[in-house]
């Protein structure tokens, strides 16, 4: 039989709330009840089985466990598990209780205590031979007290004694196997605990890590778009001006021996000049998403679907799937900027009479699909990325890789095509409300 470790006692409890409380109280008043109990039935039976001097012996015998018990109320709270002190309690109080026993058979009333603190009290190596000890004293009352006084109080008293000690020692390994699972027990849950505590802290670290690649991947789009940019000055910008200034000075040799020469370069100026305007609207627009300045992604992609539907004149139905979600600004740019190169390719080049588009929430993912019925083409045979990065499939691609999304593109020729996009779902984070 086994109980709480010592050490979880607390001596200051101030009411049985927990198990340990209650033990503690056990431990702290029990005693007093049980020799009580035990001399109040020994002496209802004392002038059956005990003569005036043993009535004497056990009266002072009980005065000095009553005295023991004083002292031990004091030492206890400040004795450790397995101290002298303890031991000294311990055997004093089994001594008193085997001599008890033998004058009056009812005083294994008390001598049973030593059943219930012999692991607190004795160390571990001495907590066996404090059981068997206590169950020579129980059995010996049990069988008609002590010394036996026949052979078959003899042979009652071995069986009992076998009985008691077997018993004793049966549910002390109990509970030392459940003190041992409480242990392991214990310890799990501070692994857990601590697994736990490792895991937020990964969290937090891939939280931030992941914050960090989104700056990393803005500021490599903000490079890009630059560079794109650039390329397109160069490209439409510049060579417009170039041709503008190049037709104005035919305009100025020839206007006065050819007004006919002038005016047709004249207009060939204006032409470039409006081309060039067109142009640079194009970039100033491509620069920005300025749909999503009014819109969440998927409203400003409705309405850009609703836009070229009506443009080009061809059927173009949008749809959502899953539970929409604010998304982060650079996803839904990134996004948006896909769907209207993917619509303006089948716009140049499709000749579709449809058009799907469909933007599906998953877990941890966005799927963004684009599908027309057109002429399709060869994917292996497409045009090779532009120096400028930003156009056609190439471009998609590379605006997908920013945030660690792909673009798959299926067709072929006649079988129109299917263009998606497979980027992170990272959600927008709300303002802290204060």
């Amino acid at each position: 039989m086994t109980l709480p470790p010592r050490s979880s006692y607390p001596s200051g409890a101030t009411g049985p709330r927990t198990i340990e409380d209650r033990w503690e109280q056990f431990y702290r008043y029990g005693p007093y009840g049980v020799l009580t109990l035990a001399t109040l039935v020994g002496a209802v039976a004392a002038d059956l089985i005990m003569t005036r001097t043993e009535m004497y012996a056990a009266g002072v015998l009980t005065a000095a466990a009553y005295g023991l018990q004083v002292w031990w109320g004091r030492a206890r709270p400040r004795t450790a598990p397995g101290a002298p002190a303890g031991v000294a309690y311990y055997t004093a109080r089994t001594a008193l209780a085997f001599a008890l026993s033998w004058l009056n058979p009812f005083f294994a009333i008390y001598a049973a205590l030593s059943y219930f603190d012999v692991e607190p009290l004795l160390p571990k190596r001495f907590v066996r031979a404090g059981l068997l000890t206590t169950a020579v004293t129980l059995a010996g009352s049990q069988s008609g007290g002590l010394p036996p006084a026949s052979l078959m109080n003899w042979v009652a008293f071995a069986v009992l004694y076998v009985v008691n000690a077997t018993l004793a020692l049966f549910f002390w390994q109990v509970g030392l196997r459940e003190e041992e699972k409480a242990r392991v027990q214990a310890a799990t849950i501070a692994e857990l605990e601590r697994t736990n505590l490792r895991l937020e802290a990964a969290m937090a670290e891939n939280a931030a890590l992941h914050a960090q690649l989104l700056v990393q991947a803005r500021e490599a789009g903000v490079d890009d778009e630059r560079r794109r940019l650039a390329a397109e000055i160069h490209d439409t910008l510049a060579q417009g001006l170039t041709g503008i200034i190049a037709q104005l000075q035919v305009v100025t040799s020839v206007t006065d021996r050819d007004p006919q020469t002038a005016r047709v370069h004249l207009e060939r100026a204006a032409a470039l000049a409006r081309h060039s305007l067109g142009e640079a609207r194009r970039s100033v627009h491509n620069l920005a998403p300025v749909a999503l300045e009014h819109d969440e992604l998927t409203g400003a992609l409705e309405k850009t679907v609703a836009t070229w539907a009506e443009q080009h004149r061809v059927r173009a139905d949008f749809t959502v799937t899953g539970t929409a979600e604010p998304v982060h600004d650079e996803v839904a740019a990134t996004l948006l900027r896909i769907v209207g190169e993917a619509l303006a390719n089948a716009g140049r080049h499709a000749g579709a009479s449809r058009v799907g588009v469909t933007l599906s929430f998953m877990d941890d993912e966005l799927t963004l699909d684009v599908r027309d019925d057109g002429r399709g083409f060869d994917p292996g045979a497409a045009a090779p990325v532009s120096r400028t990065g930003g156009f056609g499939l190439g471009g998609m691609r590379a605006r997908a890789e920013r945030i660690a999304g792909t673009v798959e593109v299926e067709s072929e020729p006649g079988g129109g095509t299917a263009v998606s996009a497979r980027v992170p779902l990272v959600r927008r984070r709300r303002p802290a409300v204060r």
